[in-house]
């Protein structure tokens, strides 16, 4: 539960320096309280814990100043052993990354296994197929670089049609269970879930939704004292809210706060 707070605070913190781009090597920073990154912007954080290191992956927005769009071709890599002395590393993954997407980096999320480490990303899917769509990058190393692990979509807009909107397949979130058992969660308006397989690149069963009350966007699952917390992003304005489940799959009991 730290970690998922900690993310959560960090969410929608902005840049108040130029826009600094293409960058090739190690920059080292110190944060002197939020936002922890001041000349860049950066948005959907999401942190991963890795031998005795934070590393933060965010969005990358260079939208022009009276632009009044997202403008996201890469996503960025920080990293941090104290909280307060930090790494930028050289973009670890741009859009074109995947040949079968358009581009638009999205919220995304890094996760280790085996070894290696996995990178789910929202991302706009080509002109023939259309809406969001997830897919997944991988590397050796939590800086990456990071390919492109499938060649495809691993979720692609065709695949849900519940909600009938085109920005259905965002919010790509994996949590890892004590048994070794991977699921996926994602959505806008309706939360889909789905197994996945050792190699964390091909679903294990067919997708499932699970009913929470006003539903948006965004969720996470952490797991503590036997009990999993997911929380999401709930109507607009958006706020916060939160289920609990002592069974991964639902049902829960709705908390918000």
């Amino acid at each position: 539960m730290k970690l998922l707070i900690a993310t959560i605070a960090l969410a929608g913190f902005t840049s108040v320096h130029a826009q600094v781009n293409n960058q090739t090597a190690d920059t080292a920073f110190t944060a002197t309280g939020n936002p922890i990154i001041k000349y860049k912007y950066t948005a959907d954080p999401a942190a991963l814990v890795y031998k005795d290191k934070v590393y933060l992956y965010t969005g990358h927005d260079v939208a022009a100043a009276k632009e009044n769009r997202y403008v996201m071709h890469d996503w960025l890599c920080f990293s941090t052993a104290d909280m307060v002395n930090w790494t930028e590393h050289p973009s670890p993954l741009n859009t074109k990354a995947f040949a079968w997407a358009k581009d638009d980096a999205w919220a995304s999320q890094v996760i280790e296994r085996n070894g290696k480490f996995y990178w789910y990303v929202a991302i706009s899917h080509d002109s023939k197929h259309g809406g969001k769509a997830i897919g997944v990058a991988v590397s050796d190393k939590p800086t990456g670089p990071f390919t492109d692990a499938i060649g495809t979509a691993l979720i692609t807009n065709d695949m849900t049609k519940e909600s009938k909107i085109s920005w259905d397949d965002i919010d790509p979130t994996v949590f890892i269970d004590d048994n070794k058992q991977a699921y996926l969660f994602w959505g806008n308006t309706t939360l889909h879930y789905v197994k996945l397989r050792e190699n964390m690149i091909e679903m294990d069963g067919p997708m499932q939704i699970i009913t929470l009350p006003h539903f948006t966007e965004a969720p996470w699952v952490p797991k503590k004292n036997g009990l999993y917390y997911l929380s999401y992003a709930y109507e607009f304005p958006e706020k916060i809210a939160y289920a609990m489940s002592r069974n991964i799959e639902g049902p829960g009991n709705i908390k918000a706060y």
